[in-house]
C-alpha cells in the first residue's frame, strides 16, 4: 500500500510530519536516487528507497521518554555551537526530538520521540492537550490583570485562546502563578506575561495532558513513558 511521502518519513523518525515536509520543499529528499519536491508524493514503503541528506531512513521501534528540561538546553535536534540539547540527555542511538518546544531559558516537562506522527498529533492546534505552567514574575498580579490573561491576550499571531489562571504564591516582591493553555505559539505563555508589563523570572512546565513530573522531579531526569502514558495523551 503506497503511503505519503512525509508520512513515511515521520514514521522512520526524521522528525515530525511537518518538518519532513519542509526538508522535502528544501529538496533534501530523494526517492530511488531522484530529489522530490512535490507534497503529494506516495512511495511504496516495500520497495521505494527514501534518502534525506543522501542518507537512507527506514522505519523505527517508536520511542517515548519525558524529560524534565533544564535551563540552558535547546529543544531543537540541531546542534548549537556551546549549547547543549535535550535529546543528549538520553543515551539512545534512535534518531530523536522533541514533540513539542520550551525555550532555551525555560525548564519543565518536555517529550522527546523518534515517532513524528505522535509529535505531529500532540503538537497540533485541534489534539494539543493541555500545558500548564508555573511562572513566577516580578511584583503582583491584579484581578483585572488575571481576568485578561484568562479571556486572552492579543499577540502577533493574534488573540490566545481562553486560559485557566491561578495566583499558587506570593511573597513581598514575586508573584508564582499557575497557567493552564492549549495553544503553542512560539515562547507564547512568557509572552502572555510580557504583554502586560511583567517581567518573567522563571517559566516551568509542569504537566501535558495526564502527565506530570511526577518521577522525574530533578531537572535533567528522564523516563521512558508507559503504554498508558501515551494513549492518554494520544
Amino acid at each position: 500500500m503506497n503511503e505519503r511521502l512525509q508520512k513515511y518519513m515521520a514514521r522512520c523518525g526524521v522528525a515530525s510530519r511537518r518538518k519532513c515536509e519542509e526538508l522535502i520543499v528544501a529538496g533534501r529528499v530523494a526517492v530511488n536516487g531522484q530529489t522530490v519536491t512535490r507534497l503529494g508524493t506516495t512511495i511504496d514503503p516495500k520497495n521505494d528507497m527514501v534518502t534525506v541528506d543522501g542518507s537512507p531512513v527506514f522505519p523505527e521501534k517508536p520511542v517515548y521518554y519525558a524529560v524534565n528540561k533544564p535551563t540552558g538546553y535547546i529543544s531543537s535536534s540541531v546542534r548549537e555551537k556551546g549549547k547543549p540539547r535535550v535529546i543528549d540527555l538520553i543515551p539512545h542511538e534512535s534518531r530523536l526530538f522533541t514533540a513539542g518546544r520550551l525555550d532555551i531559558n525555560s525548564s519543565g516537562l518536555i517529550i522527546v520521540t523518534n515517532d513524528g506522527e505522535f509529535a505531529n498529533r500532540i503538537s497540533h492546534p485541534r489534539y494539543a492537550p493541555e500545558k500548564e505552567y508555573h511562572v513566577i514574575i516580578k511584583g503582583g498580579l491584579n484581578e483585572e490583570e488575571i481576568t485578561r490573561l484568562e479571556n486572552g491576550i492579543y499577540l502577533e499571531e493574534g488573540e490566545t485562546a481562553p486560559a485557566s489562571v491561578k495566583i499558587i504564591g506570593e511573597s513581598e516582591e514575586n508573584t508564582t502563578v499557575s497557567i493552564i493553555v492549549k495553544q503553542g505559539w512560539y515562547r507564547m505563555v512568557r509572552r502572555m506575561f510580557m504583554a502586560l508589563g511583567k517581567e518573567v523570572l522563571s517559566l516551568k512546565r509542569v504537566r501535558i495532558g495526564s502527565l506530570t513530573l511526577k518521577g522525574i522531579e530533578k531537572e535533567g531526569m528522564w523516563m521512558e513513558l508507559s503504554k498508558e502514558e501515551i494513549k492518554g495523551l494520544k
